[in-house]
């Protein structure tokens, strides 16, 4: 796309028109699948940023209230919350950037370094988000603008290959009650099932 069109959470309107499209249906494994919260990712890109939206239908929300918007919010994984991780390194597949934005607009970004151990949250993108909740049709919204510089100092062209996995993390009481949907399965005993970066997927820059 040219230009540099503002976020927009309609996926209706014109620039999500030709955007490449995505499901999360199933859990980490590939085993556990959930039709009721089907998400839905939109995804396109311009010469200086990616724009990803996700349509998230919902029976109950579980957010941090009241909403932080102005500030990155630690532990925000611990809610309702979308997630992104991309990379471009792939020699070393361990360094990688996570970006997540909620219901409520809250959002953090994160420089991580799996051979360091490090997830760094002082670290900052730049980038732009967005966020509606539509009670009335019991959908949310999320859209993210991030400049390609924040995962990349290359060019980015048609063609460019990035490592990336998309993730949702939805419902109430602790985590062996909620459900954790992946774009690509991720699932690997004793470890972090988000960060597996072998098992990432691949977004390649269209023209």
């Amino acid at each position: 796309m040219n230009g540099n069109p503002a976020l927009s959470l309609d996926a209706a309107s014109p620039m999500w028109a030709h955007a490449g499209v995505a499901t999360i249906v199933k859990d980490c494994s590939r085993e556990l699948d959930y039709p009721a919260i089907r998400t839905e990712v939109r995804g396109l890109w311009t010469d200086t940023d990616l724009y990803l939206l996700f349509r998230c239908p919902y029976k109950d929300l579980n957010l941090f209230l009241p909403p932080e918007n102005d500030k990155p919010r630690v532990n925000l994984w611990d809610r309702d919350v979308v997630e992104m991780f991309l990379g471009d390194d792939w020699n070393n597949i361990r360094h990688y950037r996570e970006f997540e934005v909620a219901p409520t607009g809250d959002w953090i970004d994160l420089a991580i370094d799996l051979d360091r151990e490090s997830y760094d949250h002082a670290w900052r993108s730049g980038w732009k988000t967005a966020a509606r909740i539509d009670r009335d049709a019991h959908v949310w919204y999320a859209a993210a603008r991030i400049p390609l510089g924040s995962v990349t100092a290359a060019k980015v062209t048609s063609g460019t290959r990035w490592r990336m996995n998309l993730y949702r993390i939805e419902g109430l009481g602790p985590d062996s009650q909620r459900h954790f949907l992946c774009w690509q399965p991720t699932c690997v005993r004793n470890r972090d099932p988000n960060h597996v970066p072998e098992n990432f997927g691949t977004l390649i820059f269209g023209k």
